[in-house]
């Protein structure tokens, strides 16, 4: 006789708990895949970069069926910013909140994945470029200004269609169809977005490692600071503005062009 697992859903959980809960399973599949890929010794070694942009993918995907039904999964200080300005409803003080759950997130995400390679970094120990990429993003090619463009659009390129994106669902008439984001389809319903994300790593990920979220870059960034990394240098606090300032840039000029829309 076939077993079955029924999982019973009880209470409602805090919008900031589920932006915590998924912005740190966002980054425990998003850096673990790429401790995966650049750390010595693992099966992925060298997977290379479709590897990573389709574990981004993933990790936005379950980080966002995580967190939708109880806080509507923003994962990202870019996507908050952007409703902050796009729906009055959405106030400073539940932006801030959000914002704070989702760097703590993404903090606890990245010490996971050190928990989790802990013998693969220090494998690593004559190699700290990997090792920092294992928490957060560096331009290929160290122009700040150019990094700052590439982050603004790819972010832009982020939030414009999720605005726009309209979800599954039936009509039998002229009127519309319900918008909601899961209609009909459960988590299935949030696909698009992980495959929005898999699609920038492909096409506009390959030039500073396409960060799009500030809490994504700063919150490990923080993290490798404080680890003890045998063999690590610096975090390179120089260029972490760029992942926080080009994101926030790239989600208020999607906002205003959604509102002209």
């Amino acid at each position: 006789m076939p077993v079955t697992l029924k999982l019973k859903k009880g209470g409602t959980m805090h919008p900031y708990v589920a932006e915590f809960i998924g912005t740190m399973f966002l980054i425990l599949f998003g850096n673990g895949v790429v401790a995966n890929v650049v750390l010595p010794k693992t099966n992925g070694n060298n997977g290379g970069w479709i590897v990573i942009a389709a574990g981004w993918g993933i990790g936005v995907f379950i980080g966002a069926f995580c967190a939708s039904e109880f806080s509507g999964a923003h994962l990202n200080p870019a996507v908050t910013f952007a409703m902050y300005w796009a729906d009055k409803e959405f106030g400073l003080l539940d932006s801030g909140g959000y914002i704070g759950a989702q760097m703590l997130g993404a903090m606890a995400g990245a010490v996971l994945v050190y928990v989790f390679y802990r013998e693969h970094f220090r494998e690593a120990s004559d190699d700290p470029d990997s090792m920092l990429a294992c928490f957060s993003t560096a331009p290929s090619i160290r122009k700040l200004p150019q990094a700052f463009v590439c982050e603004m659009i790819g972010t832009f390129a982020l939030i414009l269609p999720i605005f726009l994106m309209v979800a599954p669902g039936f009509s039998s008439g002229p009127e519309p169809v319900d918008t909601d984001p899961v209609l009909g389809l459960g988590s299935i319903g949030l696909l698009p977005v992980g495959l929005l994300v898999f699609g920038i790593g492909l096409s506009l990920g390959g030039t500073t490692g396409y960060a799009i979220n500030p809490a994504r870059d700063l919150g490990p960034r923080l993290i490798h600071a404080l680890l003890p990394l045998k063999g690590k240098q610096g975090s390179d606090w120089a260029y972490a503005w760029v992942p926080v300032l080009g994101p926030l840039t790239g989600a208020a000029l999607a906002a205003l062009v959604n509102a002209f829309l």
